[in-house]
């Protein structure tokens, strides 16, 4: 007998990643399965996984953390550039990119050289995953539910009923919606979701509905060190901690949650349900602290530079050479944004109330609109040359009448 295939399944137990494993064993392939514990599952979520995974027919079953990765690779240079995919989306979906780099470390010990996904051909993470695998020295990649779309129009119809023949049950849950959750927080989509109709209350995950939102204020103290947050109310933690307290306690007032619809990477509209409270905490206290600090100049340049960061991570060019570049540049103006920040929230929305920190640009002679050590020939001498060119321009060529 011919020695099987063997393939690496990133496998999260959800409805696509389920389907795959006894469609590659149907195909001829040994499966390993792997979970990257990106930061969205408890033990009791990891052990259903884990005995999903040998349910199915997969040989091995590997679980490895992710969190770190995560907090290091994703969230901190996320929170340097302050900027989100189309001005709303938080790029929760950047967990991806661990899963690759973590897929092919396994691939490579167990000299496997076929990396499997679950993605379709219809959305985004198809083509992160494909271009994460090529740029890190590349695989044999295998999507089934790409090769099964063409046949079967409604794919997740198909799975289901693909498993249900073969005696696997199906969650209720994932019969409905595809979720997605991770340190980063949870997107939902599917249903009426896709339908562009009222997302039912299932979809809140992270997030509590308004009626249940506490009645007390919630306050919180973050201090941050070249704009990494190193402290949360006084403790010291790993960022991946301290991201899942603030997922915990900004999320039982509502905050961090939003419904996007986003022009795509394959050029079709998505439309998905996001909750993200701690990523919102963190944005929210570092601008605070950050606009503060920076001089005008870098305040202007550096959403640009964040804006393109943002794109490159959206559209699967986590590994481009670009990217680093444009991190060296966020690193560098985080150089002073050291400090401390209250964030307040009564639920819904978070606010920055306190910032303290040693390099506020502020001086102690002038501020704005209160008071000044210049006078009134200054003041009328600077607004005449700030001016100047518009004045000219309007006496010359005037286009204003009254």
């Amino acid at each position: 007998m011919s020695k099987r295939k063997e393939a690496v399944l990133a496998f999260s137990g959800g409805l696509d990643t389920s389907f795959c494993v006894p469609y590659l064993i149907d195909k001829g392939y040994d499966v390993v399965t792997l979970l990257v514990d990106t930061g969205g599952f408890d033990e009791g979520e990891r052990r259903y996984i884990e005995e999903r995974a040998k349910q199915l027919g997969a040989v091995e079953h590997v679980t490895v953390p992710g969190g770190r990765a995560i907090w290091e690779q994703v969230v901190v240079p996320l929170v340097w550039g302050g900027a989100l995919y189309q001005g709303q989306y938080p790029l929760l979906c950047s967990d991806r990119y661990v899963i690759v780099e973590e897929s092919l470390r396994l691939a490579r010990d167990r000299a496997i050289t076929t990396f499997a996904h679950g993605c379709t051909g219809m959305g985004n993470d198809q083509v992160r995953f494909d271009l994460a695998v090529r740029a890190l020295g590349g695989a044999v990649i295998v999507a089934p539910i790409r090769e099964i779309q063409a046949e079967h129009p409604n794919v997740r119809a198909y799975e289901q009923r693909y498993l249900e023949e073969r005696g696997f049950e199906v969650r209720a849950k994932t019969s409905k919606y595809s979720i997605n959750t991770n340190l980063l927080g949870v997107t939902t989509s599917g249903s009426e979701i896709d339908a562009f109709g009222a997302p039912g209350p299932e979809t809140y995950c992270l997030c509590a509905q308004p009626s249940d939102w506490p009645s007390v204020p919630l306050q919180a103290r973050l201090r941050f060190d070249r704009g990494v947050l190193v402290a949360l109310d006084g403790h010291a933690l790993p960022g991946e901690e301290m991201l899942r307290r603030l997922n915990t306690h900004f999320g039982a007032y509502g905050v961090g949650r939003g419904i996007y619809t986003g022009d795509t990477t394959i050029g079709l509209k998505g439309r998905i349900v996001f909750e993200c409270p701690g990523i919102t905490a963190l944005l929210v206290a570092h601008r605070a602290l950050e606009e503060a600090i920076l001089s005008a100049h870098q305040n202007a340049m550096k959403p640009v530079v964040a804006q393109k960061w943002v794109e490159l991570v959206y559209k699967g060019f986590f590994f481009e050479p670009l990217k680093r570049d444009l991190e060296a540049f966020l690193a560098s103006s985080q150089a002073h944004v050291s400090g401390e920040v209250v964030l307040e929230t009564r639920g819904g929305v978070c606010h920055a109330i306190e910032v303290a920190s040693d390099h506020l640009l502020l001086d102690r002679r002038a501020v704005y609109a209160q008071s000044a050590d210049w006078g009134v020939a200054e003041a009328e001498g600077f607004i005449k040359l700030f001016g100047q060119s518009s004045t000219l321009s309007a006496r010359v060529n005037p286009v204003y009448k009254l």
